[in-house]
């Protein structure tokens, strides 16, 4: 599957902190990374490797990889709830895949929250699967984390 381009993205820069950390609480009122966590994950450079977008004048998604060699892990994948519904988080996913192999990953990692139905729905489209799953791993609430891989395409062919 070739990525689609995806129109106002570029890499993460300091000065979209705030944002994320806006967009963060906003999407994740009950464990929404801190300011502090985000100027770790940039300092992470170039194993952290993160992505915006920008429409209509404002943060409207974000996504991160951690280069880790053979096997990358998804960090994270966001869009503003206003946003959502418009393919974002389909190009953002082509862009973190598309970005592991080109850095010799065989395989994208990424756990997700066993109660996020589009999240999941994505990741079983997208050829995901689960391999564990966290018991009452997201806090507070109880709620289970599915550990999910993908193989990755390899000089054009499915590992």
């Amino acid at each position: 599957m070739t990525a689609e381009v995806v129109t106002g993205l570029r890499e993460l820069a300091w000065t979209d902190i705030p944002g994320l950390v806006a967009l963060e609480g906003e999407a994740f009122p009950d464990d929404a990374w801190a300011e502090a966590s985000w100027w770790g994950e940039l300092a992470g450079r170039p194993r952290r490797d993160y992505v915006v977008v920008h429409r209509e004048g404002e943060l409207a998604a974000y996504a991160g990889l951690d280069h880790g060699g053979q096997v990358a892990d998804l960090m994270t994948i966001t869009v503003a709830p206003r946003h959502r519904g418009t393919g974002l988080g389909v190009q953002l996913l082509d862009e973190l895949e598309s970005r592991a192999t080109t850095a010799g990953a065989e395989a994208l990692m990424l756990e997700v929250r066993a109660d996020n139905a589009p999240a999941r729905a994505l990741y079983d489209r997208r050829g995901y699967d689960v391999l564990t799953v966290r018991r009452a791993y997201y806090q507070p609430g109880n709620v289970d984390a599915l550990v999910m891989r993908k193989m990755l395409a390899q000089n054009g062919i499915e590992s």
